[in-house]
């Protein structure tokens, strides 16, 4: 940075030497033309008068006055003057000393007059010599104090730098120091460290999420196996039958179990919404309600009316199912779904008339592999990861859910989705 600004600025520098030099020397010759001129109207008027005499001309002047042959000078390097061209003024080298010469016709002949230019050439020379000098230390002045404002101006950057730098996967519990100013860098360090607080709670929460799904597939296996081994060691304790059956249903447990992770690691990536269509939601709660009652539980859906939003069908059948199941599940008596809609929100309410859900409890259900009730949940075969996909397929389809106490003093969960605004 500091040699890139002293090579922009040395540049400027030099080109503006070199163009000071040039029109000092321009405007001194121009005052030499100027006096030339005005020495040629002068002598050109005395001669025709005849009041002239080319001797007197002056001490820093050469004239010389032709006429045919005949040739009058004032000094003997006169006479060593080139021809000009009327009109012209030139610079000439006359026995090693410069001189501008200009010519005019006048009666008496062709009057040529020259004035030395030599403090022109001295003024030109002592300015390039101060400039020579001038200009590398004005150079050296302005890298030092360039070098010393970036240093002083980049420290923080390089104090964030190092900071960050010194920050891995082990120590995401490490903070930025902004300096505490309010300046931009003060800013960036916050902002970072609002980073890093979102990267510490990921890395939480999956390290948290592969402990918890390695546990659950533990379970059954460590199930099978002990079936298995008692099935060896004790043949009369068991049947084949028993032991299938504890295969079988442990086996779908942990199929499902990893089809829900599966579902959420593709909903995590922004990857499981599939294909988008309108979907009618009325529909899909219908669905619930006859296969609630089906399986034998009282169902109330006197709040069905129709409502339609754009997302995946298959998703939205699955969070409504889910939803269904947590209430038939914890019913003493009643489910009651509804579905309302308006011209923005499509609402979808699931209620059951169970214990219900307390205040503090009511964010940690959405959570994975959260139970409230662990052996309950167990017994009937809930892996904790229902209502997580319930909430990420929600949030994935741009809606949002929440959880309510409900008329009866049960749980009521509340979906509210965007509707389909329609062609």
């Amino acid at each position: 940075m500091t040699w890139g600004a002293v090579l922009v600025v040395a540049l400027a520098l030099v080109a503006g030497s070199a163009a000071g030099v040039a029109i000092l020397a321009r405007s001194l010759t121009d005052g030499v033309a100027v006096a030339l001129d005005g020495d040629l109207d002068t002598i050109g008027e005395r001669i025709e008068d005849g009041v002239f005499d080319v001797q007197d001309a002056g001490d820093d002047l050469l004239v010389r006055l032709r006429s045919g042959d005949t040739v009058a000078v004032d000094d003997d390097e006169a006479a060593l003057l080139p021809e000009v061209a009327e009109d012209e003024t030139r610079r000439v080298i006359v026995d090693g000393d410069a001189y501008l010469a200009a010519s005019s016709n006048t009666d008496a002949g062709v009057l040529t007059v020259a004035r030395p230019v030599d403090h022109v050439d001295e003024a030109v020379v002592t300015a390039t010599g101060l400039l020579a000098v001038a200009v590398p230390l004005a150079l050296v002045v302005i890298g030092l104090v360039v070098w010393s404002v970036a240093r002083r101006a980049l420290a923080p950057v390089e104090s964030l730098r190092r900071q960050v730098d010194e920050i891995d996967a082990a120590g995401l519990d490490r903070r930025l120091d902004g300096g505490g100013a309010g300046d931009e860098l003060d800013r960036l360090a916050g902002t970072m460290n609002r980073m890093l607080d979102r990267i510490e709670r990921s890395q939480r929460t999956q390290r948290q999420f592969a402990s918890d799904a390695s546990h659950e597939l533990r379970s059954p296996l460590a199930t099978i196996r002990q079936h298995a081994e008692l099935a060896v060691a004790h043949p009369e304790s068991t049947s084949a039958d028993e032991l299938a059956h504890i295969v079988l249903e442990e086996g779908e447990r942990m199929q499902e179990l990893v089809e829900a992770l599966l579902l959420l690691a593709r909903i995590d990536e922004r990857r499981g919404l599939g294909a988008v269509t309108a979907v009618d939601v009325d529909d899909l709660a219908l669905a619930e309600l006859r296969r609630l009652r089906g399986l034998g539980v009282r169902v109330d859906g006197h709040g069905l009316s129709p409502g339609r939003v754009r997302g995946s069908e298959a998703l939205l059948a699955r969070a409504l199912r889910n939803l269904a199941d947590n209430a038939a599940r914890h019913a003493r008596d009643l489910v009651s779904i509804r579905v309302r809609a308006d011209r923005a929100t499509v609402t979808v309410e699931i209620e059951d008339d169970g214990d219900g859900i307390a205040p503090a409890q009511r964010d940690r259900v959405f959570e994975r592999f959260s139970r409230l009730d662990e052996g309950r949940a167990r017994d009937e075969g809930g892996s904790g990861l229902g209502l997580a996909i319930v909430r990420e397929v929600v949030l994935a389809h741009g809606g949002s859910i929440a959880v309510t106490e409900g008329a009866r003093g049960g749980a009521r969960f509340v979906v509210t989705l965007p509707a389909d605004p329609g062609p």
